[in-house]
């Protein structure tokens, strides 16, 4: 599992991150408080507060995921 934050804070950020997790076919979900979303979900996404970074859980140890989705990770 890998877990790691993520700033995905305008409506064109959650749309390409959406767009970006859906091609891979692990878990990945969102958390933001006692908020859990699935990250593939644009509405899902939409209903939490995205001024700030979010936890990304994604249920695979594939770092290649990482990769695709480093424009969108807060360090």
């Amino acid at each position: 599992m890998i877990e790691t934050k993520v700033l995905i804070n305008s409506v064109e950020k959650v749309k390409n991150f959406s767009a970006a997790i859906s091609a891979f076919g692990a878990e990945c979900e969102i958390i933001k408080d006692y908020n859990i979303i699935d990250a593939k979900s644009i509405m899902g996404i939409f209903s939490i507060n995205l001024d700030e970074p979010v936890t990304l859980r994604i249920h695979s140890d594939n770092p290649e995921i990482l990769e695709k989705i480093k424009e969108w990770i807060a360090e």
